[in-house]
């Protein structure tokens, strides 16, 4: 495979087939972010794209797992994104799902009629960086997007049938807005009803600009029990009505939470309770890894 730049996936996709169809990120001006800026965007030429997933034909016996890189492939029109998942349909029968980073207004751009021509031909699960339900928080973030924005893009998703997988960032608002960082992400994910919830706890690269408002003391980051507080009061204000996967298990946060809600809510409550209590149970600032 040819890569350019650094490339990351989501943890859950620890074991795909990455395949570059675009470089870089649409956006790339969230302040807390690294990830991207080695690179400007464009597309990847398609025929590069198809040469990659003919050479991993040939070296991988099977291939359960693809994952469409860089930031935001959903970027893609249907006229660039169908060849690909055809090739990879017509070559890889056994793949069982192929997922992609998308950002909300790569969702809202598509018609329905798009999103479900998508999902048929293999797009099963999107994953979106809300990072907060704030709008305030997102524009101090510089987001590009707003909260409004945000649950319209994986309602539709989701009515299309393509399951969103939603980040959110604990301690991204800082001791000043934690609070209503806290409850606007658990409204949103009440509104948004995703079928997945991943919570990270914020780490910050130290050449990011959110970096220099922590070293000025503009904002002033959690310590793990006020990220605790912060976590206990957004599952208190997140009330969804059919099932979804929730996960605080990323190697970036304090305490590890696993659960589908609502019907584990109080369980995962009861754990922070614990936890506040016992802070033996938090991981060591040593041992936290982005």
């Amino acid at each position: 495979m040819r890569y350019e730049g650094n490339i990351f996936r989501p943890p859950s996709e620890a074991y795909s087939l990455l395949v570059q169809v675009t470089i870089g990120c649409t956006h790339n001006k969230c302040t807390f972010c690294s990830m991207y800026k080695d690179k400007k965007f464009r597309i990847r030429d398609p025929k590069e794209v198809l040469e990659d997933l003919a050479w991993a034909r040939r070296a991988y016996r099977r291939v359960e797992r693809i994952f469409l890189c860089d930031g935001d492939a959903l970027a893609l029109t249907n006229a660039k994104l169908l060849p690909i998942l055809e090739f990879i349909s017509e070559n890889f029968p056994e793949c069982q799902r192929v997922t992609a980073y998308a950002r909300s207004t790569d969702v809202l751009r598509k018609s329905e009629e798009e999103l479900r021509e998508l999902r048929q031909a293999g797009i099963t699960l999107v994953y979106i960086g809300a990072e907060s339900g704030s709008d305030e928080v997102l524009k101090q973030i510089n987001k590009g997007e707003t909260r409004q924005q945000l649950i319209a893009g994986v309602r539709k998703a989701e009515a299309c049938g393509i399951k969103a997988s939603v980040t959110f960032i604990s301690g991204i608002a800082g001791k000043a807005g934690w609070e209503d960082h806290a409850v606007q992400t658990g409204t949103m994910i009440s509104e948004m009803e995703p079928s997945y919830v991943g919570l990270l706890t914020l780490m910050v690269d130290p050449d990011v600009p959110i970096a220099e408002e922590i070293r000025t003391g503009r904002l002033q980051l959690l310590s793990p029990e006020e990220v605790l507080e912060e976590t206990e009061l957004l599952l208190e204000n997140t009330k969804v009505s059919r099932p979804c996967v929730f996960r605080s298990n990323h190697a970036s946060n304090y305490l590890s939470l696993r659960g589908t809600l609502p019907q584990d809510k109080e369980a995962m409550l009861k754990m922070i309770h614990r936890a506040m209590a016992d802070h033996g149970m938090l991981k060591d600032e040593r041992f936290r890894a982005l």
